[in-house]
């Protein structure tokens, strides 16, 4: 069964530069998946069931910490890590998020290096 990872960001070039950074993960049987906004987000994962999510925490339809308290706590989901991407560095909104159910945190503008390796650490285990 191939991993699959989850990218949500209401802004294009944010959703392309997280695809582009982690775009070598496919070369080890990653499947990339992609929403817009919350409500297609939620949409996928209930799906899809992706190993992985990198979501955005301000977007229209349904914020971030909404899919992920949706997922984490309503749902009950299992299996799904979810990394919440965020401009909101204050340790108020990361506590926010891991309240909601968020595995780990990430604020914007992310590293690179970090980021893939986090989502090779999390899909490869």
């Amino acid at each position: 069964m191939s991993k699959k990872l989850l990218i949500v960001d209401d802004e294009a070039h944010i959703r392309m530069l997280i695809e582009q950074t982690l775009e070598d993960l496919e070369d080890e049987g990653v499947e990339m998946l992609f929403a817009d906004n919350g409500e297609k987000a939620l949409s996928i994962i209930q799906e899809e069931r992706p190993n992985l999510v990198f979501l955005d925490v301000m977007m229209p339809k349904m914020n971030g910490m909404e899919v992920c308290q949706r997922v984490k706590k309503e749902l009950k989901l299992e299996g799904i890590y979810i990394i919440l991407l965020t401009a909101k560095g204050q340790e108020v909104d990361r506590q926010k998020g891991l309240e909601m159910g968020a595995d780990r945190y990430m604020t914007k503008p992310f590293d690179p290096d970090e980021m893939f390796e986090i989502a090779e650490e999390i899909l490869m285990k």
